[in-house]
């Protein structure tokens, strides 16, 4: 029988979601359970894309700018880009494969680091293209040998910055290094979905924008999931070059991103004030979180994001699924081949205690 399926579909490894609140809670019979897996936004959505949203939903009935003009408009203001250098997509992961898909021939390659988040590879794999992946080295990118598997083929160069789920930068020393050394017909990505809490540090390049103004095959991609709460929305955008735009929005769905999404993500960008206060906040459970695993004598990666990168020095498979039976859902190592390492996403001070203390239940109970 002919085969019917796309033949790079073989070498496909699908992205391992994490497990959904309620499926736990329903699975182990919990009152209580604390998603720490997903790095969303645990202070609840920006209160001004909130009352947005509900002013829209009498008009739910229609569908959605296809190119949201005043979105954009607002996103050019703010950064000081034309509104041609935008896309706007259902989420920053549908934009990924909008880029992929523009960019990317079978035979071709991408260079990331190892790990970084799966979709960049997951993209190229379905479209053909090979995925060079450079492990770190002294928990940083190994900049100059992410450089040198730079070839003919290759046409993609992803920088997560901060990274996921390290937590992680390319501080501006390197990113420097990155911009001077790359070819230019090699298109630079950097994703900054957790920009807004990496933006606190000054060793982070938080000025990258300006790149975009020297550099046409460049890309900076942006989230609204994050720093603004609006992850159920699925909402980010992208900035470069008219020329890459142009290309990435004549291949994306007609009506991609929803009516309440547009709102919401549109007032979002006037809450100044929660901005600050969910940055603020989430600092407060990163320094929690790391004064907690130094006083446990644990090694972490410094978080520049919304979430921490830890070596428990156990089996990161058996503490996940010990947590998930205490009510506590984290993301475990192994699923990147870091096999003692955690994943932990910041939140409210109850939700970090409760993670320690469960933590610290389980630790005990694998060892008296």
């Amino acid at each position: 029988m002919k085969d019917i399926f796309r033949h790079t579909l073989s070498d496909i490894k699908p992205y391992v979601q994490g497990k959904p609140a309620e499926a736990a809670q329903r699975e182990f019979g919990l009152e209580r359970i604390e998603k720490l897996a997903s790095n969303e936004n645990q202070f609840g959505p920006s209160p001004k894309a909130v009352a947005a949203i509900k002013e829209e939903l009498d008009l739910l009935n229609f569908y959605p700018e296809g190119h949201p003009f005043d979105l954009i408009e607002k996103l050019s203001e703010k950064t000081g880009l034309a509104p041609e250098c935008f896309s706007v997509g259902n989420g920053g992961e549908s934009l990924i494969w909008y880029i992929s898909m523009v960019l990317l021939d079978e035979g071709d390659e991408i260079v990331t680091a190892a790990p970084t988040f799966d979709i960049y590879r997951l993209s190229a794999s379905y479209l053909g293209a090979k995925t060079i992946a450079v492990p770190l080295k002294d928990a940083a990118y190994d900049i100059d040998a992410m450089l040198a598997q730079i070839g003919p083929r290759t046409k993609i160069f992803w920088l997560a910055n901060p990274n996921n789920p390290t937590g992680h930068i390319a501080n501006r020393e390197q990113l420097r290094a990155v911009v001077s050394r790359i070819p230019e017909d090699v298109v630079l990505v950097m994703d900054e979905a957790y920009y807004d809490f990496a933006a606190l540090k000054e060793d982070y390049p938080s000025d990258s924008v300006s790149l975009l103004k020297d550099r046409d095959n460049a890309i900076i991609l942006r989230s609204f999931s994050k720093v603004y709460g609006l992850a159920g929305l699925r909402i980010g955008y992208l900035m470069t070059s008219p020329e890459l735009a142009a290309k990435i929005n004549a291949i994306k769905l007609t009506f991609g991103v929803n009516r309440l999404a547009q709102a919401g993500a549109k007032a979002a960008l006037d809450d100044d004030e929660y901005l600050r206060s969910t940055v603020l906040r989430n600092k407060e459970s990163v320094d929690f979180l790391e004064s907690w695993f130094r006083a446990k004598g644990w090694d972490f990666f410094p978080s520049y994001a919304n979430f921490c990168w830890v070596n428990c020095g156990e089996d990161s498979r058996l503490i996940f699924e010990a947590l998930q039976r205490k009510g506590v859902i984290i993301r475990p190592g192994f699923l990147w081949g870091w096999d003692t390492w955690l994943r932990v996403s910041a939140g409210t001070e109850e939700q970090m205690r409760f993670f320690a203390e469960k933590t610290d239940e389980i630790l005990s109970e694998l060892h008296e």
